[in-house]
């Protein structure tokens, strides 16, 4: 018999789904029949899968030792060289500078990504030890692009990573973006349309009128800058769907600089030849924080700025003169 208590990480969830991320590797229909047959008990108790557990409740699996090992998934920490570029942390959250040319998430076993970085980043602190937690693994709360640079906010606990995330979907964290974009825009405005996913291509398209698939966005466009051929843009998501900013701004007639999936070619081709170019001008630059719940409510009325790279400075200065 082994037993399982539960600490803050774990606690405010149902047991069946704590279970599920405990026994990752176990068919749902196997941990719902242990519970039934009472080898899964909560408290020394008869268990619900329902029942809400919280911090300091004891889960009793009297199951053998080697059952339970065949259903934990692996949890080895990933050894990664990349270096964090960490322009804010406390004991909950942790915001990171996304470079270009590194994906949020892994897509194959082997790519270097952020969601790796961090965790072994705060394994090397001491801060995070998947030996002694039982199912919680520091998140991202939010993902850019391989090629979209700037702010990604990790989680350090599931508490944290709940406020966050409800945070999201309530629109009280407000995202701003950086752009360069070809064509003159010279006042602020708020583009509405309906995005839709075409799978076999990865790419999306923006169209005026919903159809069936189809979401609703919307982009609050402001500008900071603008020449006879180019503009400058501050740009906040107030909805956030794949790739949104920038089938959006191109769908209006207004291509992100080196976009290749929705941009102009031949601007492209200009700026890879005169500044080595070869990915779009996309900059997550600034988060802002409003009503976040306890116990990240210190952070409200927060904003964090992160600077893009050197060679998004340098095209900027070229074509603003700033």
């Amino acid at each position: 018999m082994r037993e399982l208590i539960i600490d803050k990480n774990e606690s405010g969830q149902r047991l069946d789904r704590f279970l599920r991320k405990y026994l990752d590797e176990a068919p749902y229909g196997f941990i719902q029949k242990m519970i039934r047959k009472k080898n899964i008990k909560l408290n020394g108790k008869k268990a619900k899968g329902d029942t809400i557990i919280i911090e300091g409740d004891i889960v009793q699996l009297y199951l053998a030792d080697e059952i339970i090992e065949k259903f934990r998934g692996d949890r080895k920490i990933v050894k990664t060289k990349y270096t964090l570029n960490i322009i804010y942390e406390d004991e909950n959250i942790i915001l990171i500078n996304k470079p270009i040319d590194i994906l949020s998430h892994a897509a194959e076993d082997l790519d270097e990504n952020l969601v790796d970085a961090m965790i072994y980043y705060l394994y090397e602190k001491g801060e995070y030890n998947p030996e002694l937690e039982k199912t919680f693994t520091p998140a991202i709360c939010n993902r850019l692009d391989r090629n979209t640079s700037g702010i990604i906010i990790g989680a350090k606990n599931s508490l944290a990573l709940r406020v966050i995330n409800s945070a999201m979907k309530k629109n009280q964290i407000n995202r701003y973006y950086k752009t360069i974009v070809k064509g003159t825009i010279k006042e602020d405005k708020i583009v509405e349309g309906y995005l839709i996913k075409d799978r076999e291509l990865n790419k999306v398209e923006v169209l005026k009128e919903e159809v069936d698939g189809s979401k609703e966005i919307l982009t609050k466009i402001k500008v900071l800058d603008f020449t006879n051929k180019y503009s400058l843009l501050e740009i906040q998501l107030i909805t956030g769907r794949t790739h949104q900013i920038r089938a959006h701004l191109s769908s209006i007639g207004y291509p992100i600089i080196g976009d290749i999936k929705y941009g102009n070619r031949a601007i492209n081709k200009y700026f890879k030849e005169n500044f080595g170019l070869d990915n779009q001008i996309l900059h997550a630059y600034k988060i802002g924080f409003e009503k976040l719940d306890k116990p990240l409510d210190y952070l409200n009325h927060r904003e964090f700025i992160a600077n893009p790279n050197t060679k998004y400075r340098t095209i900027e200065e070229k074509l603003f003169n700033i």
